[in-house]
């Protein structure tokens, strides 16, 4: 039997696991994609608002040329952290079930697996908010984005206004897409990056970006779309929707695995100094604990969760000694 099963082999979860062999524990991490699926899913052009010091884990110095390391860097980074410390890191592996006893047994695509403990780091990226309009379903519209180049010579309307959104329209529009952004509020957001946030405003005074603010996409059609804006309905031709409208936790997975979840932002319950659920020894790390508020947590921030499970788990084991 497992010390610990480790769901999800992200950032927090290899972690997780670098604490876990350093405490002497047995351990095996699942990752349903590849090794760090989420960042590998991140567009290719991405850089980190945080300093490589900060997306640091394990005590593992992250050496960047510049100050904010891009994603090929972080991809370089976790995964020479994991294969250098030999972490035991099952990919490509889904879990399907959880069932509690004494201990927890895990059921995957693959295997099932005995543990005393079981810690989540399943992240937010795998589930994207949807707009629930009409047409969302259409092949046009997308809510991940990997390259630019794809939308060139385009008629592009992006949705959202945080970083994510600003970096699509920006880099869509600079390899000659024609782009549409549509904001809810009435500016873009703050939380934008310092060094992108004048660039896009810049180019929405010059013309270079459409944007209607305070504005909804109301439907998607296969050659258009219907933009709701304080003037009224606006109609134009589109040949893609970037729906950038964020993601979120598995919900129903948590709740089918026996986590409870508040009514409102769905924050999963957990002990704030050991990270411990109402379910006895089933941990969360990272931002899946967040629930809804997906801005709560992030790497630099989440980092000490592994700490703090850890260090619990080797104290309940003590105690029973």
């Amino acid at each position: 039997m497992l010390d610990i099963l480790i769901i999800g082999g992200g950032p927090i979860g290899i972690a997780c696991g670098l604490k876990a062999q350093k405490a002497g524990l047995s351990f095996v991490i699942i990752e349903k994609g590849c090794l760090v699926n989420s960042l590998y899913n991140y567009p290719a052009t991405m850089t980190f608002f945080s300093t490589s010091e900060k997306l640091e884990i394990g005590g593992i110095p992250f050496v960047t040329i510049s100050n904010k390391p891009t994603r090929a860097e972080a991809l370089e980074y976790y995964r020479r952290v994991a294969t250098s410390n030999h972490l035991p890191i099952n990919l490509f592996e889904e879990v399907t079930a959880i069932e509690h006893t004494d201990s927890y047994t895990v059921t995957t695509s693959k295997a099932t697996y005995e543990a005393k403990h079981i810690i989540i780091c399943t992240g937010f990226y795998d589930v994207a908010v949807n707009l629930d309009i009409p047409g969302e379903d259409l092949p046009k519209v997308q809510h991940y984005y990997k390259d630019p180049h794809f939308f060139a010579m385009q008629k592009v309307v992006v949705v959202g206004s945080s970083n994510s959104a600003i970096d699509v329209a920006l880099e869509t529009y600079r390899k000659g897409a024609e782009v549409t952004l549509v904001v809810r509020g009435d500016e873009i957001s703050h939380r934008v990056k310092y060094w992108v946030r004048p660039d896009i405003i810049n180019r929405i005074k010059e013309g270079s970006i459409k944007a209607y603010f305070n504005s909804n996409l109301k439907a998607i059609r296969q050659t258009e779309v219907d933009i709701d804006t304080p003037e009224g309905t606006l109609t134009t031709p589109n040949d893609f929707v970037m729906a950038m409208t964020g993601y979120k936790p598995n919900f129903d997975q948590l709740k089918k695995w026996g986590l409870i979840l508040s009514d409102d932002k769905f924050i999963p319950q957990y002990n704030a100094e050991t990270m411990e659920t109402n379910l006895p020894g089933l941990y969360l790390a990272g931002v899946v604990c967040g629930g809804l508020d997906t801005h709560l947590w992030f790497i630099e921030n989440s980092r000490i969760h592994a700490d703090m499970i850890v260090d619990d788990i080797v104290a309940k084991r003590n105690n029973q000694d």
